[in-house]
């Protein structure tokens, strides 16, 4: 009797750790980014342009012809928000704050290299070109960012 009801106690123990993982798998990922993309579009009555990775984004303002290069050190004016309008990073000093490009998250090295000094441009940016799984700050995780830029200068 005793061995039944280890068993008993054993199977369903096993059972739950042979459960898949309910964590969603990176494929579906993209696919949700992609409608919360298509959506804040749609209700935004955006015309953008879209790159492979999943990128999207509208420029407003090309700027000059010569574009920054991963290794550019880069002054920008930017508002960073969700897709609920909720702002999690933004210049408030009135100065434009400065960094390398390769030390951005993937979507802004794809896609702020589209504009030139003096460039105006909207990102919308799938979780995977983002901060993925992982939190930082007040952005969850898997979140679909948005980033208004202006590239006001870059060496």
């Amino acid at each position: 009797m005793k061995k039944y009801f280890l068993l008993l106690l054993i199977i369903p123990a096993l059972m739950y750790s042979c459960k898949k993982d309910d964590a969603v798998s990176a494929e579906e990922q993209a696919k949700i980014d992609k409608a919360i993309i298509l959506k804040y579009i749609a209700d935004h009555s955006l015309t953008t342009d879209s790159t492979s990775s999943g990128l999207y984004y509208v420029i407003s303002d090309t700027g000059s012809v010569n574009h920054p290069s991963d290794s550019s050190y880069l002054s920008v004016y930017y508002r960073g928000y969700l897709t609920d309008g909720v702002s999690f990073d933004q210049n408030t000093t009135g100065q434009p704050s400065s960094f390398f490009l390769y030390g951005t998250i993937p979507g802004w090295r794809e896609g702020i290299p589209k504009i030139g000094k003096g460039g105006k441009i909207k990102l919308l940016i799938p979780s995977a070109l983002g901060y993925g799984t992982n939190t930082s700050s007040s952005i969850p995780a898997n979140s679909v960012l948005i980033f208004d830029v202006e590239l006001y200068n870059f060496q």
